[in-house]
């Protein structure tokens, strides 16, 4: 028999919900996490074609090696030992290619191999290249929390969150083609100019340069490990669960209401959905208009384009790397495409093959893509449980843009169609339904180091019991949403005592 209440409510299955879960859950409160699709796991989540699986997200993840920091919150909340990961190249986690140019410059992992790697392609620069690993290190230092460290000061952060990515970069060196490949994988965090705060660049690079990693078979399994450890602490996870409604009494919320009336009571409730969407399921006067109103005006990073390709048996060579490619001069404007130059750049993953390390099995095309394309099917609706066709015109649109990407893929990669069984396609709608954003948005609100409070929100509202967790609070990817989790459970704890357990797992 399901319990009606629960010491807390989650509402969203992406990793921020669930790591939320998982440590609230072993702190002994009884949790209960919602999901409105039938698969768990937000951008965790797969899918298969042709008997081949596909990322919809994760497709690769740092900080996974003995002692850091994912590697330390996975160990506690017994992910780790079951995790099926393979490391990535450890002399170029990430190649980037640029229009023009034949070479493939490496991103190594390891900070002194990072500086071997790219002295081969810059002999001159070793001063510059050694100063830019020093300022990455030196910027996550000032983040407590990410370095699993307890008493923070906001101060330490405060000044880094002021720093603009370009102009750091420029002032390390001005070799315009060793700035390019600093920031080449920059689809990572949608890299804008005079906008992207230079903490966001370096807490990601630093967690794949510690270590980079593929999940055999998918990110899904880390999805699936932690709701069976949720479930073995007493937990429920409850799906097909779409919450439309936070009943709120006096300055606490009582229950949540799902769209069929089903409701799930709580003492403390936590939204693992964007912030302005869970404000506007919250009718209360306590919380004001101009937050609402500041909530739902913040910009978003862009959206995103995809191809998922099923490779013919025993023909595309397996890479245990990315790539990352621009055209020349462009890796600053990547996001400001026009119809007939787009795109400006790609990335290219390959998942580890399930039977060979010769041949590569699957590959999935990346490209920037903005929501105003896909707005004429803005009023379609499409996820596994609730299949429906967007109609001809749409299905014509995917195939347009997948064969432009692929024209250019095949300049670098000569053969590659040859060796293609068959595509399938994601756009920013694939990723606004099945993750539930307004636009499909790959990483959320878009940070800006001019006005870094203006983009801060806190894991508190003005409601004494709803608490917001995921990548709008703090930074997006499965590290990044995993620390705002922590963040959350630590702000509804009390105390920072959970933190020196994870380190010390």
């Amino acid at each position: 028999m399901q319990a009606d209440k629960y010491d807390i409510v989650i509402t969203g299955s992406g990793i921020g919900g669930l790591v939320s879960a998982a440590l609230l859950a072993k702190e002994g409160y009884c949790v209960c996490v919602l999901e409105k699709n039938k698969q768990i796991g937000g951008s965790l989540q797969t899918f298969a074609r042709d008997k081949v699986v596909f990322d919809s997200g994760v497709h690769y993840i740092g900080g996974l090696d003995k002692g850091q920091n994912l590697y330390q919150v996975f160990k506690y909340l017994g992910v780790m030992d079951k995790l099926k990961i393979q490391r990535m190249d450890e002399d170029g986690f990430d190649r980037i290619i640029i229009s023009g140019d034949k070479y493939e410059y490496k991103l190594a992992q390891g900070y002194e191999n990072f500086v071997r790697q790219l002295l081969v392609y810059f002999p001159e620069e070793e001063t510059a290249i050694r100063a830019y690993c020093d300022k990455v290190k030196e910027t996550c230092d000032k983040f407590p929390l990410y370095k699993l460290r307890t008493h923070g000061l906001f101060e330490e952060k405060a000044d880094a969150m002021r720093e603009d990515t370009r102009t750091v970069i420029e002032e390390i060196t001005d070799n315009l083609k060793l700035q390019a490949v600093l920031v080449g994988n920059n689809g990572l965090y949608v890299g804008r100019p005079d906008e992207t705060p230079f903490y966001i660049h370096a807490l990601i690079l630093n967690s794949y340069i510690e270590s980079s990693w593929k999940c055999i078979n998918g990110g899904s399994q880390i999805g699936k490990i932690l709701a069976k450890n949720i479930r073995e602490m007493g937990g429920e996870i409850i799906r097909h669960f779409e919450v439309k409604k936070i009943q709120v009494q006096e300055d606490k919320v009582i229950y949540v209401e799902a769209a069929d009336g089903r409701k799930i009571y709580g003492d403390i409730f936590i939204s693992n959905i964007h912030p302005a969407k869970t404000m506007e399921m919250t009718e209360t006067p306590i919380i004001k208009n101009i937050y609402r109103k500041r909530l739902s005006s913040l910009p978003h990073t862009i959206s995103s384009f995809l191809v998922h390709i099923a490779l013919k048996k025993n023909c595309f060579p397996y890479i245990k790397h990315n790539y990352y490619y621009h055209k020349e001069g462009e890796i600053w404007n990547l996001t400001d495409y026009t119809e007939d130059n787009w795109p400006l750049s790609y990335a290219m993953f390959v998942p580890p093959a399930s039977e060979n390390d010769e041949y590569g099995e699957a590959l999935t095309i990346f490209a920037f893509m903005r929501y105003e394309e896909v707005a004429p099917w803005h009023d379609t609706f499409n996820t596994v449980s609730n299949e429906n066709s967007r109609g001809e015109n749409y299905e014509a649109f995917k195939k347009y843009k997948a064969e432009i990407l692929l024209d250019l893929v095949e300049e670098r990669f000569p053969g590659l169609r040859n060796c293609i069984q068959s595509y399938t396609t994601s756009t920013p709608l694939s990723y606004r339904d099945y993750i539930g954003n307004y636009d499909g948005s790959l990483y959320g609100i878009a940070k800006d180091y001019k006005d870094p409070l203006k983009t801060f929100i806190s894991p508190r509202t003005k409601v004494q019991n709803l608490y917001l967790t995921g990548q709008n609070i703090n930074i997006h990817g499965v590290l990044g949403s995993t620390i705002s989790a922590l963040l959350t459970s630590i702000t509804i704890l009390g105390n920072e005592a959970i933190v020196e357990k994870i380190r010390n797992a």
